[in-house]
């Protein structure tokens, strides 16, 4: 019931800050057995734990309250199957970001922050019809090494080891990519080495940067709520 009650508070956040609207978007987190997620064209602001779907690795789902899976379940199961280190999974549809990837970009070292995904730089997708295998695929490739992707004319995948972890990823993605597009009226933007990448990336090694459950908190759930009474 606790993961449950995560997985919406996260969902809602992501709405509140700007980072998908209406039904866009998915949230999902690792069980022991496969994974819970946020059902298929359900309003947020409107989910119980009853509407959260539970799925086992081999595909099989269940809901208290009969509804489906999200139709993204195909990539959270994959990347959850294919990376130990992953336990939480925030999809969005964040408007920077999506515009950049409308364009197949991904984001360069133009800003140390890129490294926070985990590498260099930022990668895109190519783009393949939601909920396809082939979107699962081209996924898998561009978060090798990362724990952030761009899907191409679609948005964002942002993973972590927790739901807060993931969230602020994914916050950080659509300011970066924010940034990247302001710059990007100046002119083509400078980039940072790879020997300084190197550098920043070694020193967010060695302090833990962003992977620390202090530092990105799973936020509350909306006042409105009424899920706060619930056993966990």
């Amino acid at each position: 019931m606790k993961l449950a009650i995560d997985i919406i508070a996260t969902a809602q956040a992501m709405n509140a800050r700007g980072l998908s609207t209406g039904t866009a978007g998915n949230v999902s987190a690792r069980t022991q057995s496969g994974m819970l997620i946020t059902p298929s064209g359900m309003d947020y602001t409107q989910l119980t734990p009853d509407d959260i779907v539970a799925m086992d690795f081999d595909t099989s789902w269940f809901a208290t309250n009969g509804l489906r899976p999200s139709s993204e379940w195909r990539f959270h199961l994959d990347i959850l199957r294919t990376r130990p280190d992953v336990s939480a999974i925030v999809h969005t549809h964040s408007p920077y970001a999506s515009a950049l990837s409308a364009h197949g970009r991904g984001i360069g070292p133009f800003h140390y922050m890129v490294a926070v995904a985990g590498g260099h730089d930022i990668r895109c997708a190519p783009y393949a019809t939601f909920g396809s295998q082939e979107l699962s695929n081209h996924a898998l490739a561009a978060l090798e090494g990362r724990s952030a992707c761009l899907l191409a004319h679609h948005g964002v995948i942002a993973t972590g080891p927790d739901l807060g972890s993931a969230l602020a990823l994914a916050v950080e993605v659509e300011e970066l990519a924010r940034q990247y597009l302001a710059a990007r009226v100046l002119g083509e933007v400078p980039e940072l080495t790879r020997e300084q990448m190197d550098e920043v990336i070694d020193k967010m090694s060695k302090v833990g940067y962003g992977s620390s459950p202090e530092m990105n908190p799973l936020p509350p759930l909306p006042p409105h709520t009424n899920l706060l009474h619930l056993d966990s």
